[in-house]
């Protein structure tokens, strides 16, 4: 299933140059159903490279979107795909309400007005986080999409803000929302961010390239993650599933799997030795700590599972393809 009536998808990214819409970006370079791929941050990002290319013409631009007018700009009737990936990630949304209020929730629903106005029917995918949900009722409690979220987070009160607005817009039939609750996504690459799980990715990705790295939560801690391939992949598939197979709510858990900080910190051991291991300091940090207990640790996957995504590997193995994309400092 492509785009409408046999055309070409003409799709933005917002927060494209973050590094999930980086991979998102990489992917679809090369994907034959797209043929024009508009990259928007609050800097100019850049395109990735990728080993093949489709012919995908590609446009980079600096844009705030918290501007009405800059919004109107982008997103003009051309447009028949949007991944709205940009925000103010989890800790950073906590410690400035403020500037969540004004990224996460206002520019948002300015963008999804927009779009019913001038592109009614667009798909918009949205990747929402499994921060919305709240702490389970007990440590093993599987969490539907029907589970009422109860966020115990400002970000994941913002996140499930959006998700009921584009749900009930898409119950109207003024845009075709696809809602992702993604995973912790690990490992990422570059710099850490101001995400509450940055250190999921950076008792990784630092010690592997020979740095130190801070632990702040407990090692018996248990989160909910997956790859950055898997994502990805799951977030082109949701693009292409007919709206008629989401009955009720749009609303997806996407695939994961449940770990403990000690068995992330047995898997660089494998990977990386002993030497790596060394580099990562345990120093607990209570307003981290508490945002990540916040979330559920196991989510119920089936209805994913039915509508086709993928599942994700090991931890072993998300490491490798770590390794694989991106190299340690050896590489």
């Amino acid at each position: 299933m492509g785009a409408l009536e046999g055309s070409k998808f003409n799709c933005i990214i917002t927060g494209a140059g973050g590094f999930v819409g980086q991979a998102l970006a990489s992917a679809l370079l090369t994907d034959p159903l797209v043929s024009i791929l508009t990259l928007t941050d609050v800097f100019k990002p850049g395109v990735p490279q990728t080993k093949s290319h489709s012919g995908v013409e590609t446009r980079c631009l600096e844009a705030d979107l918290t501007s009405l007018e800059t919004c109107q700009s982008l997103f003009t009737p051309d447009i028949n795909l949007v991944y709205l990936l940009h925000g103010i990630m989890s800790g950073a949304a906590e410690s400035n309400l403020e500037l969540g209020l004004k990224v996460n929730i206002d520019s948002t629903r300015q963008i999804l007005d927009i779009l019913r106005h001038t592109s009614p029917g667009i798909k918009v995918i949205y990747p929402s986080s499994l921060a919305v949900y709240g702490p389970p009722a007990t440590p093993t409690t599987k969490i539907t999409e029907l589970n009422a979220p109860v966020p115990g987070s400002s970000y994941g009160a913002q996140k499930h803000i959006c998700e009921t607005l584009l749900d009930d817009y898409s119950r109207r039939g003024l845009l075709d929302g696809r809602i992702c609750r993604l995973p912790t996504v690990t490992v990422r690459p570059g710099k850490p961010t101001g995400a509450a799980s940055s250190f999921a990715s950076g008792i990784f990705r630092e010690p592997l390239k020979g740095e130190k790295s801070i632990l702040p939560v407990s090692k018996d801690l248990e989160i909910w993650i997956c790859s950055p391939r898997t994502v990805v992949k799951n977030l082109i598939l949701v693009r292409d599933i007919p709206k008629e197979k989401f009955p009720g709510t749009r609303i997806v858990n996407i695939p994961g799997v449940t770990v403990t900080i000690r068995e992330m910190l047995d898997a660089l051991k494998a990977v990386g030795g002993d030497e790596a291991l060394k580099l990562v300091e345990e120093k607990r940090d209570n307003a981290t700590e508490k945002i990540v207990l916040s979330w559920p640790t196991r989510l119920d996957i089936s209805r994913a599972k039915a509508l086709g995504f993928a599942e994700d590997g090991t931890l072993t193995n998300t490491l490798k393809q770590y390794i694989d994309d991106y190299g340690t400092k050896s590489s």
